[in-house]
């Protein structure tokens, strides 16, 4: 089945040296969301984590060679893609979950970039914590 998407929004920050994953960073920057997408941003709020799904649009094609990598911070294990968040994927998409600082119209200022300069966003989604889905 073929998929189509088109981004939302992209990802500003001037780091150049990034961490490899969101759970260890404290880069900040701008999502900078398409006018027309501005709307949805209602009721995003300072302090609040949000879910940020992303195209790693870098990324090289796709090799089955690939669905088996050893990632430098698991001791050079073996491991299979779907247990990696390698971006070299079947499907180039990304998850983040970053803190909001501010919003500013369709630009949502964050820390936790672990994402490039004009990364593609595909959506944003709020960060539910299993204790708040349960209460709920």
């Amino acid at each position: 089945m073929q998929v189509t998407m088109q981004s939302i929004g992209t990802v500003h920050t001037e780091a150049r040296d990034l961490p490899r994953h969101w759970s260890v960073s404290d880069v900040k920057g701008t999502l900078e969301i398409d006018a027309e997408y501005a709307q949805g941003l209602t009721g995003i709020q300072p302090g609040e984590e949000i879910v940020v799904i992303f195209s790693f649009h870098e990324s090289p094609e796709f090799k089955s060679k690939s669905l088996q990598q050893r990632p430098p911070h698991m001791n050079g294990e073996k491991k299979g893609v779907f247990r990696t968040c390698s971006p070299y994927r079947p499907n180039p998409v990304g998850l983040s979950v970053v803190e909001v600082l501010a919003v500013h119209g369709n630009r949502i200022d964050v820390r936790g970039i672990d994402m490039r300069e004009g990364t593609p966003i595909l959506d944003i989604k709020p960060h539910v914590k299993k204790e708040e889905a349960s209460a709920a």
